[in-house]
């Protein structure tokens, strides 16, 4: 097994690693890592959520900073708020033993625009942000841009699909003579390409971890065949079983995650709702409780469940399955991260069986059937 000081790591930042409990390197972090010390490079990397993405850039751009300067000069643009603040958490502990100081702020929409302003008027290397509030800050002359060498994409199909689209390639179109882009997605739809094509260096290394898993394989599959109005009661049998586990339950609306969290609260379970129509309080209040498993479940739309990472959840639970297949891969992919182990079970109503088979091909997995 190869450690992080052979990867190139400076001992001050392995230190920082040891105490988050980063011992060794994960398969992603090991491709990426001697690579993008190299030399200056474009990459792009084919990557589940959960795979150790932010350590893999994180770690490289971190040494490229120069401190003695004090401009921006690297850039990681993510799609979700709690995305953005877990990464910004993350430089800071992997900072905590170097010498010189690197200042990293975190940026995004659904909080007081003058105090990420007075923020940036410090010294700050690195920004972290949503595309949205980042653009909003640029075009107010808030933070310049311009100098940025190493401009980080994280989760680019999560940003697509969440509607940044354009957002992206305005900010995209900046300094793009000086700077490397390192993007990162689970999966690679045409926009994605067309990002590629327009924005990177047509020598860009290309990786892809475990190309053959495009779900997880520390995740088992299972369904269990009911009809509509025997869910309920499927559930909290479900729930029942796993009195200390913590797991997510997928709706496809938000009215619908609102009545089941409401079901479910009324029949004496600890569970949550996450849904776009919440103000950013609420959601952060409801994410603290889940953190601190005083909730055991959240019940929630797919775009409100972005940039959940919460270490030990044992299941994921889908109400419906997913229109689409991608959406299968982001749910699934909130449990067995870190190396753990997680079950995603579908409840199936007569009719759809067909969708169950369609995932298998597309996703090359095996579902099981449980029988309740």
């Amino acid at each position: 097994m190869v450690s992080f000081s052979e990867l190139g790591i400076n001992k001050a930042y392995i230190k920082g690693l040891k105490e988050l409990n980063i011992i060794n390197p994960t398969e992603i972090q090991e491709t990426v890592i001697p690579i993008l010390l190299g030399s200056p490079t474009d990459l792009v990397g084919l990557a589940q959520t959960g795979t150790g993405k932010t350590a893999a850039f994180g770690l490289p751009l971190l040494n490229s900073i120069d401190t003695s300067s004090d401009d921006v000069q690297g850039l990681i643009i993510a799609p979700t708020r709690e995305l953005v603040q877990q990464i910004q958490k993350q430089l800071f502990r992997y900072t905590k033993y170097i010498g010189e100081k690197i200042f990293a702020e975190g940026v995004y929409g659904g909080e007081k625009m003058d105090r990420q302003i007075r923020a940036l008027a410090r010294t700050t290397h690195i920004v972290v942000a949503t595309p949205g509030r980042l653009l909003d800050l640029v075009e107010r002359g808030a933070v310049d841009i311009s100098n940025v060498k190493i401009l980080v994409l994280d989760e680019a199909d999560e940003m697509l699909s969440m509607g940044f689209k354009e957002d992206l390639n305005k900010i995209l179109k900046y300094n793009t003579k000086k700077r490397n882009t390192w993007l990162f997605s689970a999966t690679m739809p045409e926009e994605i390409k067309r990002i590629i094509k327009n924005y990177m260096a047509p020598d860009a290394v290309r990786i892809e971890v475990n190309k053959n898993a495009l779900v997880n394989e520390n995740i088992s599959h299972h369904y269990i065949q009911t009809n509509i109005k025997d869910k309920l009661n499927m559930i909290m049998r479900i729930l029942d079983k796993r009195q200390d586990e913590r797991g997510i339950i997928f709706c496809r609306t938000k009215a619908g995650t609102r009545t089941l969290a409401q079901q479910l609260q009324h029949e004496g379970f600890a569970v949550g709702a996450l849904e776009g129509d919440m103000q950013q309080k609420e959601r952060d209040k409801v994410m603290r409780a889940f953190k601190n498993e005083s909730l055991q479940v959240l019940v929630s739309t797919d775009v409100s469940a972005r940039g959940i990472d919460v270490n030990n959840l044992a299941f994921v639970l889908h109400h419906q399955l997913p229109e689409h297949l991608d959406y299968y891969t982001h749910r699934s992919g909130r449990t067995a991260r870190a190396g753990k182990t997680g079950q995603s079970i579908a409840l199936i109503i007569p009719g759809e069986m067909q969708k169950v088979i369609d995932l298998q091909s597309a996703l090359g997995i095996t579902f099981r059937e449980i029988t309740m």
